[in-house]
Formats: structure tokens, C-alpha cells, sequence
């Protein structure tokens, strides 16, 4: 079973490079066209479902705006506990 993962990216960081949509191993981000920033960009975003949360995004990210998550899973939490 894939990890899953997703991310969360900061309107008030992002400048809508695209650095991280062409780094996206998965291809599971895109710009969102239909949202801008205060600053007037458009933020990356998640398209679909298929982040494994590897962080490819968040490092190449020039602003340090997105923040990766990652789902842990089921026996690693088990293993954890005992």
C-alpha cells in the first residue's frame, strides 16, 4: 500500500513559480488559476489525490511556502506503541 501524503502551501510565501508543479515526481500539483494572493500570484495546490509526501515540492520551493505532510502508516503506528 503507498504511503499517502499531501500538502498545505502558504498564500502569504507563494509566488506561483511552478518550480514545484515541474518537481512533482506523482504530477499531482498544478497552479490554481481559479484563486490568486494578496500579492496577486497563483498558489500551487494539489489536483488530485496520489501525494506520497516525498517533499520534492518543498524543497525546490524558493520561498519555503509549502508544508509537507505524510501519513503514517497503519503498522508503523502499531510498532510504535508496543
Amino acid at each position: 500500500m503507498p504511503v499517502k501524503g499531501w500538502i498545505e502551501v502558504s498564500d502569504q510565501f507563494c509566488k506561483g513559480c511552478d518550480l514545484c508543479v515541474n518537481a512533482c515526481p506523482q504530477h499531482v500539483m498544478a497552479l490554481d488559476i481559479e484563486h490568486l494572493t494578496s500579492k496577486g500570484y497563483h498558489p500551487a495546490h494539489l489536483i488530485s489525490e496520489g501525494c506520497t509526501g516525498c517533499a520534492i515540492c518543498a524543497v525546490v520551493c524558493p520561498e519555503a511556502a509549502i508544508t509537507v505532510y505524510r501519513e503514517v502508516p497503519v503498522r508503523a503506528a502499531a510498532a510504535g506503541s508496543v
